[in-house]
């Protein structure tokens, strides 16, 4: 049993009397807390370190929470502060105040607010430290200045970043699985390769296996900050609001894609989609539209249209197409481009809701295109002031044509030549959209179902 197991089963009981009345109601409030809308039953502790001790003016504790929920319960990420009380800046960190077990007495918050045990985070990076089960790693040819001001990035929903000094972000994971996070496996891959499309790692946060027969956590990965950047969205609002063109950058955007995806096929095994490889695909795009059509009836009506373009790729020839590592999540807000006007592609964690072991099997690259193309429709719908319909298809069109005619410069090969494949990552992504958008912003159910219209009309 590892350091981190036999901390947590001693700590366990205490610290969890303190803090499981507080947990209850602030954890399903946090942007990143995957478990909303699900009852709530209770907490277990996976690990707990204590980074600075409780009896001082500031105590802090790391603390992996397992949340039970049905039908499964979710591991979290936690950096619990502990003061007498909180200075007027901290109130928005409150957590609650603790009025039992070894925390009585104390407030206690969200310490990722906090520029003291912020400083205590990286340093322990900077100096390589092991701190019960925690490990602090960092590329031993990068140095890391000491005394960097914290400040924590507002930007983010399903994580959580800090700022050092305009030098660093570290993003701390919040939702967490145990095994290789993406978003330092693949980063790390593409620095091997030289590619400069990614942040290389310069240091990260992983545990020792922190349940009994499990794989280690990657809790955070620190980066260098890109100054002066613009992500995609942004850009792509401003040009509609300023001239309305936007293809010069969708096309510089298609050619960051092909570089970075050029370098993970170099740096990452790639495989040939067999028989049961591309059953496997198609199997899971029906199985999601029949559950977006219980759960949006607007739908009913399209599915025959949607069903098609996944069950044409039955009519693919195994063995000729590939897959590769890719960046799993890819739109408009995770690429970034700097005053020279290159792009940069960020937060390659792959979409979170999936699980650890699909987010690193290989895909077809034409699931990132995919993504992108859906990004650019979104972009166009989000014009202020809005334009009509004709107008947001039109600029979309002339994104995506320049998107993959980007693309081909590089790779030798358009996207838009493998029509049946792409048309069904393109349709699988708009019924995820569809599900997503009832559920969460009624108001924004058209975009994806316009989409759906076309992909669903005759050619």
């Amino acid at each position: 049993m590892s350091e981190a197991v036999t901390r947590a089963a001693t700590l366990s009981t205490g610290l969890l009397a303190s803090l499981d009345p507080l947990l209850r109601p602030w954890l399903p409030r946090q942007r990143w807390f995957a478990g909303k809308g699900r009852p709530l039953s209770g907490f277990s502790l996976v690990a707990a370190t204590e980074l600075l001790p409780a009896g001082g003016r500031i105590g802090l504790h790391h603390l992996l929470v397992r949340a039970h929920q049905p039908p499964r319960g979710d591991c979290y990420q936690l950096l619990i502060g502990t003061r007498e009380a909180l200075p007027p800046r901290l109130a928005p960190a409150l957590i609650g105040h603790a009025t039992e077990g070894p925390l009585a007495g104390l407030t206690v918050y969200d310490a990722l607010h906090d520029p003291r045990p912020a400083d205590v985070l990286l340093e322990a990076l900077r100096s390589r430290a092991r701190i019960g089960g925690l490990r602090f790693e960092r590329d031993p040819e990068q140095d890391i200045a000491p005394g960097l001001v914290p400040r924590l990035s507002t930007a983010e929903q399903s994580n959580s970043s800090i700022v050092y000094g305009d030098a660093y972000v570290l993003k701390l994971f919040r939702r967490i699985s145990p095994g290789v996070n993406p978003d330092l496996e693949l980063p790390l891959a593409l620095a091997r390769e030289g590619s400069a499309r990614v942040p290389a790692p310069t240091a990260w946060i992983r545990t020792e296996a922190a349940e009994a027969g499990g794989e280690p956590f990657v809790l955070g990965v620190l980066q260098p900050f890109l100054r002066g950047v613009t992500d995609g969205w942004e850009l792509a609002l401003r040009a509609q609001a300023e001239a309305g063109d936007f293809t010069a950058e969708a096309r510089e955007l298609g050619r960051a894609t092909a570089d970075v995806h050029t370098a993970l096929a170099r740096a990452l095994p790639t495989v040939t989609l067999g028989p049961a490889q591309l059953e496997t695909l198609v199997a899971g795009m029906r199985g999601r539209l029949e559950s977006a059509v219980r759960a949006v009836p607007a739908l009913r009506a399209h599915e025959p249209g949607l069903r098609a373009a996944f069950d044409a790729l039955t009519g693919i020839a195994p063995g000729t197409r590939t897959a590769q590592r890719i960046h799993g999540d890819l739109h408009l807000g995770q690429c970034l481009r700097d005053p020279s006007g290159t792009w940069s592609l960020i937060d390659f964690e792959g979409e979170p809701a999936r699980p650890l072991a699909e987010r690193r099997m290989p895909q077809p690259v034409v699931r990132d295109i995919a993504g992108m193309l859906r990004s650019f429709d979104y972009a166009a719908h989000s014009a202020r002031p809005p334009v009509p319909e004709e107008t947001a298809a039109a600029w979309a069109g002339a994104c995506r044509d320049a998107y993959c005619a980007g693309y081909a410069e590089v790779t030798g090969t358009d996207p838009r030549t493998d029509a049946v494949l792409l048309r069904a990552y393109e349709t699988d992504k708009a019924v995820y959209e569809v599900v997503y958008e009832a559920r969460h912003r009624p108001d924004w159910l058209a975009v994806p179902l316009s989409a759906i219209d076309r992909l669903t009309s005759p050619s």
